[in-house]
């Protein structure tokens, strides 16, 4: 180099090596502003000096200027020669980034011009770990150990993979070596507290959690565990403070806005929810998880067709996140009814993903099964490989193979399986059906006969909501699903603005016998707000959640002109039904026997009580079995009951073209069968427990 090349403009007169000793000099004691003047300096003379961006890509990063470091370390990286460590800083960067390939790419290189790079492999190995190939990661990251066996990184690091390829021992084997080697590793932490979250140590993974942000309050994942954990048990709000507390400081992690987006959809917050999915996929197009929220939050707006488009985004991009892709992306097929490209969808998931039991659980849920169906059979291998399945995994699998042995009409395999999924999932949460016994008798006593009467006139005047109400699988989808198939009337789904605006009644429901007027007419209000414009210009919109039969009082009086279809069906067919689902919402009540019937026997005496005290005029009750025995009749009996005139669409309700976005998705994706009727009396010797409860203590 000649001495032009070696000095700066004047007046310093430095040489190259010694401008970039003294940049990185004044970066080390803290003083940016100098370090990044001398930079600029240097790449004024010396335009693309690699050296010079690299620092400036580290300032650049280190000040959370994610993007602007990936640019800079991309400059550097592009030149025909280039340091191997610089390599591995952009491999780095670009996972941050979401960039998994070019991160991959930028790794191996460095890999092969610095073989035994410990930082190199170690980078390689989490990339590889994020586009879900575990094998490779680990062969990276056991290489890394070799080399430098007392480190607390890289023990962390291999604990995330051995996670993922489902040998959960060894994964905390190696975070608890990992803390003993350094007890202040956030990290490691934070990966412990989600490990017990899975597996149900609610308040001791929290206590981790917050340990690691302790240590670290930059730790982007320790709060996204955190939150997701709070999801888990169903405190949205809780999960909601996580999460904004890290977006106040980490504005575009494209992964926080994810979560956030799945939390704001839980709480009903639609609007806001899409603006985090959006922002989440223009900051990080490339994301899966950003791609995947949106996906999620567009479904449930019921814009399925770009639900649909995001889902494929989120499924071709490298990651753990297009196994849910693949799955959420059949299931919306399912929803729309379209069942050749559902299963079409579910074959391409178990290729990419054959250990997936989310995948197989939902394949189950659309199929029917044969006895000696080799898909049954591979479930079950799966299930019988499985020591090392967390238990979310082998309780989901237990519902899948219980529903697949029911279908084939083995009932001692279906409730082996059943009792100890069942089992499984009570145990992760508190439920007191003696409370809820009181609580129905208490809902029945605060509205009597002669309550309506003094109240009358007093609630809002709308006739447009229908509430279709019953115990879960009772038959409220089909019922929905005929009516819908109606050209005056909309099919809103399950709707929780009526749950909404009981929890902002207080005292509920004693309050009610001295509310103001003007307090029934605002909760009927409120309800009308919500409901309104999903309408779309129909004179009747259907709100399917069957568990508003607890508050069809509070609809009566709150709405007087509303209408409420009560969907019955037998009481041993409804609980076994319920008792082989593992549902998506809070059905606390379905997973032990003898709490399922206790919840059934209190059902039955509230729809008593309805019975007598609302006028026939505006509750009218629908049995599932005489459905299926004569569907023109009782779907000619529904509509006089609405006021309409018969639509012959209501015989054809399984070729509505509609979202439907519940347990019975499938059953109401073809015509009307009868195999479900008196199904229970195959597994009465199973189901013995539910019977006493139920007072059929001699199965038939």
């Amino acid at each position: 180099m000649n001495s032009s090349d070696q000095s700066l403009t004047a007046p310093s007169l430095l040489t190259l090596p010694e401008a970039l000793r003294r940049a990185h000099a004044h970066w080390t004691a803290g003083q940016a502003a100098q370090a990044e003047l001398l930079c600029q300096r240097i790449l004024a003379v010396h335009p693309g000096q690699p050296d010079a961006l690299h620092l400036l890509g580290l300032m650049a990063y280190a000040y959370g200027r994610l993007d602007a470091a990936v640019d800079l370390l991309r400059r550097v990286c592009s030149a025909p020669q280039v340091a191997a460590s610089y390599l591995s800083d952009f491999a780095e960067m670009c996972r941050q980034r979401g960039l998994l390939e070019e991160g991959e790419a930028a790794a191996r290189k460095a890999v092969t011009q610095a073989p035994n790079m410990a930082a190199g492999w170690n980078n390689l190995g989490i990339i590889l770990q994020e586009m879900g190939r575990y094998a490779e990661s680990r062969t990276c990251l056991e290489k890394v150990l070799a080399m430098q066996p007392e480190n607390a990184e890289i023990l962390n690091n291999l604990g995330n993979t051995c996670l993922r390829q489902g040998e959960v021992v060894q994964a905390e084997r190696y975070w608890r070596q990992a803390l003993a080697l350094k007890p202040d590793y956030a990290k490691a932490h934070s990966n412990l507290a989600k490990l017990l979250a899975e597996r149900r140590q609610y308040d001791e993974a929290l206590e981790l959690g917050r340990r690691a942000i302790a240590l670290d309050p930059q730790l982007a994942d320790a709060y996204i565990n955190l939150a997701a954990l709070e999801s888990e048990r169903e405190r949205y709000l809780e999960a909601l403070k996580w999460l904004d507390a890290l977006l106040a400081v980490r504005a575009d992690h494209p992964v926080a806005l994810a979560a956030h987006a799945f939390v704001l959809t839980k709480l009903e917050r639609l609007t806001d929810a899409l603006a985090s999915a959006e922002r989440a996929v223009r900051f990080a197009p490339d994301n899966a998880e950003a791609q995947y929220a949106l996906g999620y939050v567009l479904q449930t707006l019921g814009r399925p067709q770009e639900a649909l488009a995001a889902y494929e985004q989120a499924a071709t991009r490298p990651g753990t996140k297009a196994e849910d892709a693949l799955v959420a992306r059949a299931a919306l097929f399912m929803e729309q009814g379209r069942k050749t490209e559902a299963e079409e969808a579910f074959e391409r998931a178990l290729e990419r993903f054959p250990q997936s039991v989310n995948v197989w659980y939902s394949w189950a849920d659309l199929k029917k099964f044969r006895r000696g169906d080799p898909l049954i059979q591979r479930m079950q291998a799966l299930f019988d490989r499985g020591e090392n399945l967390l238990p979310q995994a082998r309780m989901v699998l237990h519902f899948a193979l219980g529903k697949a042995y029911l279908d084939a009409g083995d009932s001692v395999q279906a409730f082996w399986h059943l009792d100890r999924g069942n089992a499984q999932k009570r145990a992760t949460f508190t439920y007191d059906a003696a409370a809820t016994s009181r609580l129905m008798a208490d809902i029945a006593d605060a509205f009597p006969t002669d309550l309506f009467a003094r109240r009358q006139g007093t609630g809002a005047e709308s006739s447009l909501p229908v509430f279709v109400v019953g115990m879960p699988r009772s038959g409220t989808t089909l019922t929905e699903q005929i009516l819908a198939s109606h050209h005056a009337v909309c099919g809103a789904g399950e709707l929780g603005h009526l749950q909404w605006v009981v929890a902002g009644i207080v005292n509920y429901p004693h309050a009610v016998q001295t509310a103001a007027a003007g307090a029934i007419r605002a909760w009927g209000e409120a309800y009308l707000e919500r409901v309104t414009p999903l309408a779309q210009g129909a004179r009747y919109v259907v709100d399917k959640m069957p568990a508003n039969f607890l508050h069809a009082g509070l609809i009566h009086l709150a709405l007087p002109q509303a209408r409420i279809i009560h969907c019955r069906r037998n009481a041993a067919d409804t609980c076994l039904s319920c008792y082989s689902k593992l549902f998506s919402g809070d059905q606390r009540f379905s997973y032990n026997q003898e709490e399922l019937g206790r919840f059934y026997r209190d059902y039955e005496r509230l729809m008593d009580h309805w019975r007598t005290v609302l006028p026939s005029t505006h509750f009218l009750e629908v049995d599932y079995e005489a459905i299926i025995e004569d569907l023109e009749g009782e779907a000619r009996r529904m509509l006089t009951f609405l006021g309409l005139d018969w639509d012959p669409a209501c015989l054809e309700f399984h070729k509505t073209e509609r979202t439907v976005r519940t347990a019975s998705v499938n059953q109401v994706r073809q015509p009307i069968y009868k195999t479900s009727a008196g199904r229970w009396r195959a597994h009465a010797q199973q189901l013995l427990p539910l019977l006493a409860v139920l007072g059929l203590d001699e199965p038939l």
